[in-house]
């Protein structure tokens, strides 16, 4: 906001550099020749004018980092500099104070090298220009004045621009950012809720066949559904807020629990104790997310788990997933791999099943 403020007054900025139009309007004010006299007080206002106008555009467009048309860059000074030349038979000597606002303009508007050339060449001229015209006296003050106030905008344009490339780093930055965290929401939810959802449709499906059968059984079920559902609830909860992780060996019980429901045999490790803490939130993720898999796609008889300190590996005697199945889980479970230095293989296994692997080495 505080920028947006500063904007909105520039042009005040600027109109404080027309003092220097001071001597030019003397000058013409001083005329004996009305006409003379007319036409340099409407030229230099008009002047004053321009020059208040196209220095606001050209400090929004040099700020914003919006193009400026090949003719505008050299029509701005060109249009500055022609009311120089068309003042100068009404004020004289004095018009060549406003080749200063030319060079000027011409850091906004040209490219670095044209506008080096455009203010030596305008600094010269207030030296070389008195030899050929007759009472006018070499001005080295204004010279160095020229000079002076170009390499003072020069400093400005550089600024601005800086300040343009940061802002705009700035945006994009916070964009990755919310990309990133949508990212990592979308993996997250997609983990946790693919899998909980697929226990609980599993475990609904075998309450339902139990009603008659075995009512007991069908009510541990259910209860084992409401469980899940509350515990999916935490889980989004956590990870909304970013700290959801998954312990392996509460991911192992829920994938003995899912594969007992959907009638797979499960072949897990009995102790994960080697595996390495910081490995252990990775390979639940993995144990979670190729469980679900083996559940909800394989079509499977018997599902094995295989835990070393730099592996998790899950095999399964299906046929594995559809061309396009749990295509963002296993991207999300890449990412997680190569987020951990490691990297994710999947491929059919010896006995025509299929394999998940995540490696850390």
């Amino acid at each position: 906001m505080r920028t947006m403020g500063r904007g909105r007054f520039v042009w005040v900025w600027a109109a404080i550099w027309l003092v220097y139009l001071g001597e030019p309007l003397r000058d013409a004010w001083r005329s004996d020749d009305a006409w003379a006299r007319d036409l340099g007080l409407a030229t230099v206002a008009l002047f004053g004018v321009v020059f208040v106008i196209f220095f606001v555009i050209m400090r929004k467009a040099r700020f914003t980092g919006q193009p400026i048309p090949l003719v505008a860059r050299w029509a701005i000074p060109g249009v500055l500099l022609a009311l120089t030349i068309g003042v100068a038979p009404a004020v004289g000597e004095s018009a060549l104070g406003m080749l200063t606002y030319v060079a000027v303009t011409g850091f906004f508007t040209l490219p670095m090298r044209p506008a080096l050339v455009l203010a030596a060449v305008l600094a010269a001229t207030p030296i070389v220009l008195p030899h050929f015209v007759g009472g006018w006296e070499p001005q080295y003050g204004l010279a160095f004045s020229i000079f002076l106030a170009s390499f003072a905008v020069w400093g400005v344009v550089q600024l601005i621009t800086r300040n343009a490339q940061l802002t705009a780093a700035r945006e994009e930055i916070a964009r990755l950012a919310v990309a990133d965290e949508r990212n990592r929401l979308a993996r997250d939810l997609h983990d946790l809720l693919g899998h909980s959802l697929t226990v609980v449709a599993v475990k609904a499906e075998l309450a339902g066949r139990l009603v008659k059968l075995a009512p007991e059984r069908a009510e541990e079920e259910i209860a084992d559904v409401e469980r899940l559902a509350r515990q999916s609830l935490r889980d989004v909860r956590a990870a909304v807020a970013g700290y959801a992780e998954a312990s392996l060996a509460a991911e192992l019980a829920g994938a003995q629990a899912a594969l007992t429901a959907a009638g797979i045999e499960a072949d897990l490790p009995d102790d994960v104790e080697s595996v390495p803490a910081d490995r252990r939130p990775l390979f639940g993720w993995v144990v979670r997310e190729g469980v679900t898999n083996v559940v909800r796609h394989s079509g499977a008889k018997r599902c094995r788990i295989r835990i070393v300190p730099s592996e998790v590996e899950i095999t399964d005697d299906g046929h594995g997933p559809s061309e396009g199945a749990a295509g963002r889980g296993l991207a999300g479970l890449r990412e997680r791999a190569e987020a951990a230095g490691g990297s994710l293989t999947i491929g059919h296994a010896p006995d025509q099943g299929f394999t998940l692997r995540v490696r850390v080495p």
